[in-house]
């Protein structure tokens, strides 16, 4: 296989990754309203469209802000919007996304859980972006660093590399079948498959970003893994107190 892989659009050459990660964005929303519709929980017009509003927002922001200061130096020295709008990540996305999503909640007042029904429509979605990833090889920052294992990889130039994007793809299949199994058992709050996504995903993340080129911000670790240490320590809190609650729920039910 040559990379990058490209398509031919209105007389355009467009590399895969912008063209996956639209169709993974498309298809990860159409399979959220889709279970929507089939859900016995129903959310008023005011705090559906809020919760949306807030998620897209801070996804929206929080890719970018989070793809630039991967290398701060270079944002701050040339500057340009049009760099600023293409430099994206989903560790940023969802960071952010969740941000929004609280704040959005806040103002509406609306204190129950909303994640869970975006779990599975969001690992689609990245699935099929990092499909796109891979296609791309090493024309643009989601590639892996030079290996002598068996996992190695022609990417585009004469190294081979770690397939960091088949990984990732991995993974996410792997945590499909064990939420899945975990969301059959069916005696798990609202809001906890959800959390064990972040969790999950963030830990592998910052694992993952160390066969990741990258500029080092804090000791060897790249602004990404700074941002996954925090989402991993808050949702190490929260999912520690929603087993507490279940013990406590099950200890008055006895």
């Amino acid at each position: 296989m040559d990379f990058p892989f490209t398509f031919q659009i209105f007389g355009k050459t467009i590399l895969a990754h912008p063209v996956f990660e639209t169709l993974g964005i498309f298809l990860g929303m159409r399979y959220y309203f889709y279970l929507k519709r089939k859900s016995t929980e129903k959310l008023s017009f005011n705090i559906s469209a809020a919760i949306l509003i807030g998620a897209t927002a801070g996804a929206l922001l929080g890719s970018k802000i989070i793809g630039n200061l991967e290398n701060p130096q270079s944002l701050f020295e040339n500057f340009s919007l049009k760099k600023f709008w293409t430099n994206n990540t989903i560790v940023g996305g969802l960071a952010f996304g969740l941000i929004g999503v609280e704040l959005a909640k806040k103002i509406v007042g609306h204190k129950e859980s909303t994640g869970d029904l975006i779990v599975f429509p969001l690992i689609l979605a990245i699935i099929i972006g990092r499909i796109g990833c891979f296609l791309t090889g090493i024309h643009e920052e989601t590639y892996g660093l030079p290996t002598t294992s068996i996992f190695g990889m022609h990417l585009g130039d004469e190294y081979l590399r770690h397939p960091v994007a088949l990984y990732e793809i991995a993974f996410l299949l792997f945590m499909w079948f064990e939420l899945k199994m975990i969301a059959k058992k069916d005696k798990y709050p609202s809001g906890f498959l959800f959390q064990l996504f972040m969790l999950s995903y963030f830990i592998f993340r910052f694992l993952l970003d160390f066969i990741k080129p990258k500029i080092e911000i804090i000791g060897n670790l790249g602004t990404i893994q700074i941002v996954c240490l925090v989402v991993i320590l808050y949702y190490i809190y929260a999912i520690k107190n929603t087993v507490y609650l279940m013990k406590t729920k099950n200890t008055i039910t006895i």
